[in-house]
């Protein structure tokens, strides 16, 4: 789709490798490249759950409203997670939210990553940080919108687990 990822990344100092990379659809539209990057591949999440650090990145193919963002995401964790789970994450959930709305309309061509580092989520939009939220429940939820047993969009899962399954 026109994005160029590296086999290789750094967080906070720690090398990181492109476990798989897929496109994100919604009806028709191609929504954004999903990539997951980690210490050592995994092809399933219960390998890949244990690692730190740990990337989730979305490569815009198209502009996004805050709306679109929270909604999405909001939606990925009702899917994977029991009341009570939901419960357990819901002052992260806000504040995830909250940086997500702070991001505004996102265009075409944006980068958000969602990199999990001693203990914390920290999303950035192209390279700026936006919001640290501690919790490392809270990235294991967040990370099953994507790789949990009801992914946004199996097929996408399958290529961020490098084609493994789950």
């Amino acid at each position: 789709q026109g994005v160029s990822l590296p086999d290789t990344a750094t967080l906070c100092g720690r090398d990181v490798v492109l476990n798989g990379a897929g496109v994100r659809t919604k009806l028709v539209f191609k929504v954004y490249v999903g990539s997951l990057w980690l210490p050592t591949s995994a092809p399933a999440l219960a390998g890949m759950i244990a690692q730190s650090p740990r990337r989730v990145r979305m490569d815009l193919l198209r502009g996004l409203s805050a709306d679109q963002l929270v909604d999405a995401l909001l939606d990925g964790l009702k899917d994977n997670l029991s009341a009570t789970e939901l419960a357990a994450v819901k002052g992260e959930s806000d504040q995830l939210v909250a940086a997500m709305r702070g991001l505004g309309d996102v265009k075409k061509g944006s980068v958000v990553t969602l990199d999990y580092i001693d203990g914390a989520t920290h999303v950035t939009l192209d390279g700026r940080d936006r919001a640290t939220i501690a919790g490392e429940a809270f990235n294991q939820a967040l990370t099953r919108i994507w790789l949990g047993a009801h992914p946004v969009q199996a097929s996408l899962q399958n290529a961020m687990l490098g084609g493994g399954g789950t």
